[in-house]
């Protein structure tokens, strides 16, 4: 399995905050994001819903349009034929038609919930990584970051909940009309079976696609592996993660109950164990994208500073470079060394006087040398070394305050010496 998911190293989707610190483990880093931010995880849960909206409308719509056809059809199952023709699914068949236009609407107010799903998830994973950074502005470029990866599998999902549903509406007239329970009966069995799986995966490949930046043919690849990989982890905190939506399911006093929840935290509670978990997952195959502290820095400033500061690494670069690569012994004329030249060695023992002598002999060559310096300083080879290096020099100097006309010629340690 790690094997398989090298390609994905290095390709954090992550581009506005960096990771700071490894998890300390699944459950407790869960635990202490919820309990220590979670007055953001209201506000973050209140934008969630908001884009489900739409999606809750058409289910309640649903409900109430079926309903309210019992005023113009014979819906009413307690009424019998002896008031009405045989009503035998005729409930199932308004059911199917309903149901035909309604839950295909579900699937379009899914693109609009893949909104919140997407800046939710981008978010809740920032604050994962960096242990309280939250923000509306990172909500927004979690959305824009994670959009498509988001509405693939939510979209991939929804399809298969449609036609898991019309199965089962299906699967209800074909008996009340009566039809065989037997091949309904396994058609829907295995589209509950089929929806569940797809609804694993797409799970997978939401976490994938929201985490990394993956081709589309790597992300569905790598989302299989993660799913097969994991079966046990996966669908015990697929599971729990749903405690609010289990909740809702239950009806009559739970029902209200997981109302209460999805309206305060429910969706922050799903994203963010979803979340941790697959964070988890992917920390043990892949290592971890740990920026230093300057790496940290740099992902607050703007690109204007950046740029800046790069301009003025290569500056100091190009200097270390042109100090190391002056010689002084090219630089300036040296004296020859001469066979002439009469230095008095010191014996065993020497006396005042040839304390004396010694120094007067280093006087003179001290003046010789400053003399032959003098006399060849303006030789060609030494002006134009001298020149080339007091050019560059020049280039590189950038004094505050003074106007005219800029440099625009780059100077860096790739130019120095061209």
């Amino acid at each position: 399995m790690a094997f398989s998911l090298n390609n994905m190293e290095g390709k954090e989707l992550a581009d506005d905050y960096t990771r700071k610190t490894l998890p300390k483990g699944r459950w407790s880093d869960t635990w202490d994001i919820f309990k220590s931010n979670f007055t953001k995880l209201i506000l973050l849960n209140l934008f969630v819903l908001i884009t489900f909206l739409p999606g809750i409308a058409i289910i309640i719509f649903r409900n109430m349009y079926f309903m309210g056809l019992g005023a113009f059809e014979p819906v009413n199952s307690s009424i019998k034929f002896f008031f009405y023709p045989d009503l035998n699914g005729r409930t199932e068949s308004v059911a199917l038609t309903v149901d035909v236009l309604f839950y295909a609407l579900l699937i379009v107010a899914g693109f609009i919930a893949s909104l919140g799903i997407a800046g939710g998830t981008y978010s809740l994973r920032k604050l994962i990584n960096t242990r309280g950074e939250f923000t509306v502005k990172g909500f927004l470029h979690g959305i824009k970051k994670c959009y498509f990866n988001t509405v693939l599998p939510v979209t991939l999902f929804m399809v298969f909940l449609y036609g898991t549903v019309i199965v089962g509406d299906w699967r209800a007239l074909h008996i009340a009309t009566g039809g065989s329970k037997g091949g309904a009966t396994t058609a829907y069995v295995f589209s509950i079976i089929g929806t569940v799986l797809i609804g694993i995966y797409c799970a997978w490949l939401f976490a994938a696609g929201t985490t990394y930046k993956l081709g589309l043919g790597q992300l569905i690849k790598n989302s299989f592996v993660l799913m097969i990989g994991a079966p046990v982890h996966t669908l015990f905190m697929a599971g729990f993660s749903l405690i609010p939506v289990w909740l809702f399911l239950m009806g009559s006093f739970f029902r209200t109950l997981g109302i209460i929840l999805m309206i305060f935290f429910g969706f922050a509670f799903v994203l963010l164990s979803w979340t941790s978990f697959t964070q988890w997952v992917f920390d043990l195959y892949i290592t971890p994208n740990l920026k230093t502290e300057d790496k940290q820095r740099n992902v607050k400033k703007t690109e204007k500073e950046l740029a800046q500061e790069k301009l003025d690494e290569e500056k100091r670069q190009a200097m270390e470079l042109l100090a190391a690569g002056r010689s002084e012994l090219i630089a300036r004329p040296i004296l020859p060394v001469s066979d002439t030249a009469v230095i008095t060695p010191f014996g065993k023992t020497f006396t005042r006087e040839n304390l004396s002598a010694a120094n007067s002999e280093r006087d003179k060559l001290k003046n010789d040398i400053a003399e032959y310096e003098k006399a060849h300083l303006g030789d060609e080879v030494y002006v134009q070394y001298n020149k080339l290096f007091a050019d560059r020099e020049k280039a590189l100097q950038t004094p505050e305050g003074k106007k005219g006309k800029k440099n625009k010629s780059k100077v860096s340690s790739d130019n120095l010496l061209k």
